[in-house]
């Protein structure tokens, strides 16, 4: 017992730091055009971003996943709540720690069945979403908050420590042969951190199961959606291996050329359809405070310091990105799967650049309250996923890849 206690300490920076860790470390990247040397705020420039909205889909608002890595399961119940509403259902904010809870539940069933050999921790993927809720339905928000512990935001730091010494201790197999005690000791820190789950609850007068909820009220069917990456090491249009560490389920997605992911994005927006969105945002050039991404002219080591000063202070030049050096970002871990948010719209610049209008899961506190505005070159450098209904696919994407 003690051995574990002292893991389950030592585990606590590494497993559920990591959000506000990266978080932290977006802090200083912003534009600091229109701050005096005082912090004071100066008047603007004129030379800042100007949006003017292009595409702009039904979306709920904006949400905290605070100090949790669940925003895969944020983003995509948000994407959920959008596609509900497109429709034409009545829009109801879902419960993203009910699918995370469900995650975690078969998370800690593959981490045994693996000897501990996969990876651990809050994060996971947009197909988990899809997954759950195909298996286990879906709950609303107000019925299933997970805040059951005395917060008023997620914190998921002890639980997650706990939860990985648990089971390291499992795979240690002590006793020479799993007992079946394990999994019922690790459901019961899941119910005492997050709460039990509802298996029948009210809802608008109605009672429902989580199942029957995800059947009568959200009304989306699983087999609809697909998820779509792109690497060169596997064949075109087939599905691989998602090869990045939250792929924990082993889950398999479409390979489409870089080019198609946005041109499938279009589509998707064009059509009403908005887009899951997985990608690297541990870059200089990805600003949460000002709202803003893009893939600079000049490597970051390369830039001057007026360069690097002025990032943000308004549209500048932006590399061309090829398939090769979106590989090699992957292949030297310069493109890692940190972070995944919602794509709900199109928009450009004053300049004419095309931008897409992005829901982040961070709370409001950035220049456009809670939303970022992405380039189309950075999606094609940085996205390690895109998940949306096999509908926003253009056809001939579709016949490619037997998409029927």
């Amino acid at each position: 017992m003690r051995k574990a206690t002292i893991l389950a300490i030592a585990m606590l920076p590494v497993l559920a730091h990591a959000q506000d860790d990266l978080i932290k470390k977006l802090e200083s990247n912003r534009s600091y055009t229109n701050i005096s040397h005082s912090g004071k705020k100066k008047a603007d420039a004129g030379n800042k971003y100007k949006f003017h909205h292009l595409i702009d889909l039904e979306r709920t608002c904006v949400k905290n996943q605070a100090s949790s890595g669940t925003c895969w399961s944020y983003s995509t119940n948000s994407f959920i709540e959008s596609e509900m509403m497109r429709m034409g259902k009545e829009p109801i904010e879902l419960a993203p720690i009910y699918s995370a809870r469900c995650v975690y539940q078969e998370k800690g069933d593959n981490y045994v069945r693996m000897h501990g050999s996969v990876a651990w921790g809050d994060g996971g993927a947009l197909h988990d979403v899809i997954n759950m809720y195909a298996k286990y339905g879906a709950i609303p928000q107000e019925v299933y908050t997970g805040l059951h512990y005395g917060t008023t935001k997620n914190k998921f730091a002890e639980m997650q420590a706990i939860l990985k010494s648990m089971l390291d201790a499992v795979v240690s197999n002590p006793n020479g042969k799993l007992t079946p005690s394990w999994k019922k000791a690790y459901t019961e820190v899941l119910d005492s951190y997050l709460g039990e789950v509802p298996y029948k609850f009210k809802w608008n007068n109605s009672t429902y199961t989580p199942e029957s909820f995800a059947r009568l009220r959200v009304g989306i069917h699983p087999e609809d959606y697909v998820e779509l990456t792109s690497v060169t090491t596997a064949p075109y249009y087939r599905k691989t291996m998602l090869m990045v560490p939250d792929n924990w389920s082993f889950d398999r997605a479409y390979n489409v050329k870089m080019e198609d992911l946005t041109d499938i994005i279009d589509n998707a927006l064009n059509r009403g359809f908005t887009v899951g969105w997985a990608t690297d945002v541990s870059e200089k050039y990805f600003s949460w405070k000002n709202g803003v991404a893009y893939v600079p002219e000049k490597d970051y080591e390369d830039m001057n310091d007026s360069e690097k000063k002025y990032m943000f202070d308004g549209p500048k030049w932006e590399r061309t990105i090829t398939p090769e050096m979106r590989q090699l970002a992957f292949d030297n871990y310069e493109t890692t799967d940190d972070h995944g948010m919602h794509i709900v719209g199109l928009a450009a610049d004053q300049n004419g650049r095309k931008y897409y209008i992005v829901k982040n899961s961070w709370g409001e506190k950035n220049d456009y309250k809670g939303y970022l505005y992405v380039t189309k070159s950075y999606v094609r450098y940085k996205t390690t996923a895109i998940l949306l209904h096999k509908n926003g696919v253009p056809n001939t994407l579709r016949n490619k890849m037997n998409m029927w």
